[in-house]
């Protein structure tokens, strides 16, 4: 005879199978930019229910949830033997967030958790949380996770328990299961978020994106994309960060920026996805924008369309974190497309998929930033001309009579 227990196990093995097995398929209407999908890749209902369930019937009659999961969010991406692979944020009922891969075979939907989290070393002073991690192939062999790593400020006034210290762990693995943990990079700055290790030697050194700050939140003096070299990185120290994409007055990317994933290496140059933080009525709104720099001068921006690239829209709006957009992966495909991975509000991951032409279309031909409102308005008067013409063009070619020809 089937028993509460068993009728409550089948079901939530049912349903979570249906989950996994769900198609997804591109928005009827894109931008022409990229596709978003129609389904979340993951969420917090992906997670095994091995992570969450003890199935022993003694110990757990009610077959009750001893192990909560709240978000899934913020993966770094990889192609890996074939296979998709995002190493996701996942976020425990209990706020600490640890790392899990999920793969697929074809990057859009069926994502699937491996048995166990990833075991992530400690350094000698413990991660209280890490999250955000950055995959990239270096060329010097390794695989590379960059992520942020978190601790409670020791020096922050009795009674203050939110006050903490973000630097930036680094781990290395060959065979994406076995992590060897590095020293946390060393930078001028008091504390570091969203860094990213460029995939190839830099005049002989490592190479690394960071995000220079003051403290855990707020930029402060700091903010902006920053870039520095490093002679070794099993014991990583940046002696001098340069800014190369600041934050600006009244644009997206205000108040804070950080670089999502290692950058795509095009014939034109670097090609790089990145977040901006500006400030609303609201609260906090985080997108996504583009931006390419010199193939040899990583630091000079020779493209930076205006505006946002991607930001939250519908459901997207709604989370822990609400009207929030943040990538820190995306996989170039041998085909061509490019497969980028957002979370929406902290909560869940999406996929959008691109081709690599159409991204470099989109960052060489869009303008830049007038900076002016009458700048804006002179531009659409512009496209508004232009297609008037060419509207002109066409009409007058509909009118004008085809001549016949006699058949001698």
């Amino acid at each position: 005879m089937s028993t509460f227990f068993d009728r409550r196990l089948k079901a939530l093995q049912k349903a979570h199978q249906q989950l996994l097995q769900q198609s997804n398929h591109p928005e009827a209407l894109s931008n022409g930019i990229y596709e978003r999908y129609q389904h979340p890749v993951l969420t917090a209902a992906h997670a095994p229910l091995e992570w969450r369930y003890d199935f022993n019937r003694q110990s757990n009659p009610y077959l009750m949830e001893r192990f909560g999961i709240n978000a899934v969010l913020n993966p770094g991406a990889i192609k890996w033997n074939g296979k998709f692979l995002l190493a996701a944020r996942v976020e425990g009922a209990d706020r600490k967030s640890f790392f899990a891969i999920a793969e697929s075979d074809n990057g859009i939907e069926g994502f699937t958790f491996q048995q166990r989290p990833v075991v992530m070393p400690e350094t000698d002073i413990p991660d209280t949380n890490v999250y955000d991690i950055r995959l990239v192939k270096h060329e010097d062999g390794w695989v590379y996770g960059t992520f942020c790593t978190e601790r409670k400020d020791l020096q922050a006034p009795a009674g203050d328990q939110s006050a903490a210290i973000a630097q930036c762990g680094i781990a290395r693995t060959k065979n994406m299961i076995d992590w060897e943990r590095l020293p946390d990079l060393k930078t001028p700055s008091p504390q570091q978020r969203n860094v990213v290790l460029h995939p190839e030697f830099v005049n002989g050194k490592y190479a690394f994106y960071t995000r220079p700050q003051d403290s855990f939140i707020e930029a402060g003096k700091g903010g902006g994309i920053g870039f520095g070299l490093a002679s070794d990185i099993t014991n990583a120290v940046i002696e001098k960060e340069i800014v190369i994409d600041p934050r600006v007055y009244h644009t997206v990317y205000e108040l804070k920026n950080g670089l999502g994933p290692a950058p795509i290496k095009t014939k034109h140059g670097w090609l790089h996805l990145a977040h901006g933080v500006r400030n609303t009525a609201a609260g906090l709104r985080y997108v996504l924008y583009l931006f390419m720099t010199d193939l040899e001068d990583l630091t000079k921006v020779i493209y930076k369309p205006a505006g946002y690239f991607m930001a939250p829209e519908g459901e997207e709006r709604i989370g822990d974190v609400s009207n929030v957009l943040f990538s820190n992966g995306w996989i170039e495909n041998e085909d061509g497309r490019v497969f980028i991975y957002y979370a929406s509000s902290d909560t869940r991951v999406h996929v959008a998929v691109t081709t690599l032409h159409q991204l470099v279309d989109y960052v060489m031909n869009t303008q830049p930033d007038g900076w002016r409102s009458a700048a804006s308005v002179e531009r659409i008067n512009d496209l508004v001309e232009r297609n008037s013409e060419l509207k002109a063009v066409a009409e007058k070619k509909e009118k004008t009579p085809v001549a016949k020809i006699s058949h001698l």
